[in-house]
C-alpha cells in the first residue's frame, strides 16, 4: 500500500484538543431505580421519622432526599433507609432533570396489576453503543459518606485489576492554599495493598464496605431525551446474565448492539424475574438458596431472523453485482448492434457527441484521482474491501494474522460477509487514524485477554451474598 496515501488519510483525523483527550462517556440525564427503599427497624420505631418518610413519598422526593432529611432530623439514626427488592422498577419525578419524563414513562409503559397502582414492570430500551462495557459499566467500589473511596480498574492488558483511590490534596507551600488541578482530581494506586484489587484479602470487601456496583445506560423508544437513562444494579446475577445476552446478540448481528434489533424496530426489554439464587451463609459456610427479583434483559426476536438478515444482505450484494453485469452486457450488445448496422443508428443531436466527450473527460479525471484506503473500502467489492481493511491494519502496525484473529473475537467471524460488519471494522480503524499505537495496544490487549484464563476476571466478581 502506498505510504503517502496512508499518511494523508491519517492526517485527515480531528486534531487533539485540551478537552478532547478524555475517555468517551455517554451523557445521562435520568435514573430508573431497580427497587425501593424502606425504613430500617430503628427508623420505623420513630414516629416522626416515619412521618418524614411518608411525606417524602407523597411529595415524590427521591429516596436519597428522604434519607437525608431523616438523618438531619435524627442524627442518632445512622442508616435510616435500606433497599428492598420488589417486582417493579421505581420511576420518580425527582430522579429526572425534567420531572415530566417520569410521567411520560409511566403513561407509556406502566401497568396496573390488580393493586390499583400503576407501576413500571417492563419497558423497552435501545443501547447507544455496540460495546457492552460502555452500556453496562461496573466496578468494585467502596463509598464514603460523600464520595468514592476505593474502586477497581483494569489495566490496558485486560486482566490485571488495580485498586485505585483519589490522590491526597496538595497544598502550595507559599500560599498555603490547595493547588488547583485541571481535568479532575488526580488518581493513584492504593498504597495499603500496592494497588492490587484482591477481594478475598480486602478488609473492605470482607466487611461489605466494598461491593459490586454497575449500571445500564440506554434510551427508551418514544421518550424524547437527548440524554440516556440509567438503571443501577448491584446484582451479580443480573449483570452476568446481561453479558451473556449482549455477547450472543453481538455475535449474531456482526458485532452490533446499538439501535433496534431488526428492520421491524424490535427493541430490548427490561423486566424482572423471581429467581432462586444461592449464596454462602457467613456463619455456617453452607450454600443457601433464596428467592430474589432479578433484572432480566430480554431480546424478543426470532434468532433465525438475525441470521437471515445476513443472508439477505449477501443476496442483495450479489443481485447488485448481477445487475451491473447485465447492464454491461446490454451496453456491449448496443455497441455491437451499432457496429453491425451503422446505417441504422438512431438520429441524435449534433451536440450529443460533444457532451459525451466532456462527460468522458470528467469521468476520466475523477477516475485518475487517487482514493484513500477508507474510500477504497467503501467503493470496492467484498474481497477487495476485506483486503483493504487488512492493508490499513498493517499500516497501523498489525499484521494480517493478528488482525484477523482480533476482528473475529471483537465482532464475530461474520463481519467479512456482512457489509455492515465491514463498515463497523472500517469505522473502528478510522477512530485510530491519529493513534496507530493505541490501536496496536487495543489489539494486543484483546488477544491477551482472550488467550489467558484470568480473562474471566473481566466478568463481575461473585458477591458473598446473593442480590
Amino acid at each position: 500500500m502506498d505510504k503517502e496515501i496512508v499518511n494523508r488519510s491519517l492526517a485527515q483525523g480531528a486534531p487533539p484538543t485540551v478537552l478532547g483527550e478524555r475517555p468517551a462517556r455517554i451523557p445521562t440525564g435520568g435514573t430508573i431505580r431497580a427497587g425501593i427503599k424502606v425504613l430500617t427497624k430503628a427508623a420505623a420505631n420513630n414516629p416522626q421519622a416515619k412521618a418524614i418518610y411518608e411525606q417524602g413519598l407523597a411529595s415524590n422526593c427521591s429516596f436519597e432526599e428522604i434519607g437525608q432529611k431523616i438523618a438531619e432530623a435524627f442524627p442518632d439514626i445512622k442508616t435510616p433507609l435500606v433497599p428492598k427488592n420488589v417486582a417493579w422498577f421505581t420511576v420518580r419525578p425527582n430522579d429526572f432533570p425534567n420531572p415530566a419524563l417520569a410521567a411520560q414513562i409511566l403513561a407509556a409503559f406502566g401497568e396496573d396489576r390488580g393493586d390499583g397502582v400503576i407501576r413500571l414492570y417492563r419497558f423497552p430500551v435501545i443501547f447507544p453503543a455496540d460495546t457492552w462495557q460502555l452500556v453496562m459499566p461496573h466496578e468494585l467500589a467502596a463509598w464514603a459518606r460523600n464520595d468514592k473511596r476505593y474502586w477497581s480498574e483494569y489495566a490496558s492488558d485486560g486482566h490485571t485489576r488495580y485498586c485505585k483511590m483519589y490522590a491526597p490534596v496538595r497544598f502550595d507551600e507559599r500560599s498555603q492554599r490547595v493547588v488547583r488541578t485541571f481535568g479532575g482530581r488526580p488518581v493513584q494506586l492504593r498504597p495499603e495493598n500496592n494497588g492490587v484489587c484482591d477481594p478475598e484479602n480486602c478488609p473492605e470487601f470482607q466487611n461489605r464496605q466494598c461491593n459490586l456496583t454497575g449500571k445500564f445506560i440506554f434510551y427508551i423508544p418514544g421518550i424524547a431525551s437527548i440524554d440516556a437513562f440509567v438503571l443501577h444494579t448491584n446484582s451479580f446475577y443480573a449483570m452476568s446474565r446481561a453479558i451473556e445476552r449482549f455477547e450472543t446478540i453481538s455475535f449474531m448481528r456482526g458485532g452490533r448492539l446499538a439501535g433496534f434489533l431488526d428492520q421491524h424496530r424490535t427493541p430490548f426489554y427490561f423486566s424482572k424475574k423471581l429467581r432462586d439464587v444461592s449464596h454462602i451463609d457467613p456463619k455456617t459456610g453452607q450454600s443457601v438458596r433464596s428467592a430474589h427479583w432479578i433484572i432480566e434483559l430480554e431480546a424478543p426476536i426470532d434468532v433465525s431472523s438475525l441470521l437471515i438478515q445476513h443472508d439477505d444482505e449477501s443476496a442483495l450484494h450479489l443481485a447488485d453485482q448481477a445487475a451491473h453485469i447485465l447492464q454491461g452486457q446490454n451496453e456491449q450488445q448496443d455497441i455491437a448492434s451499432v457496429q453491425l448496422h451503422p446505417n441504422e443508428a438512431p438520429d441524435v443531436p449534433l451536440e450529443q457527441p460533444a457532451q459525451s466527450e466532456a462527460s468522458m473527460q470528467q469521468k476520466a479525471a475523477s477516475d485518475s484521482t487517487p482514493l484513500t484506503p477508507h474510500q477504497q473500502a467503501n467503493n470496492c467489492g467484498e474481497d477487495e474491501a476485506i483486503s483493504t481493511l487488512f492493508d490499513l491494519a498493517a499500516a497501523y502496525g498489525v499484521d494480517r494474522e493478528r488482525f484477523d484473529l482480533f476482528a473475529d473475537r471483537q465482532w464475530g467471524s461474520g463481519w467479512r460477509r456482512n457489509a455492515n460488519g465491514r463498515q463497523r471494522v472500517l469505522a473502528e480503524l478510522e477512530r485510530y487514524q491519529n493513534d496507530p499505537e493505541g490501536f496496536c495496544e487495543k489489539v494486543n490487549a484483546r488477544l491477551r485477554a482472550s488467550d489467558t484464563p484470568s480473562s474471566r476476571q473481566r466478568a463481575p466478581t461473585a458477591p458473598a451474598k446473593g442480590e
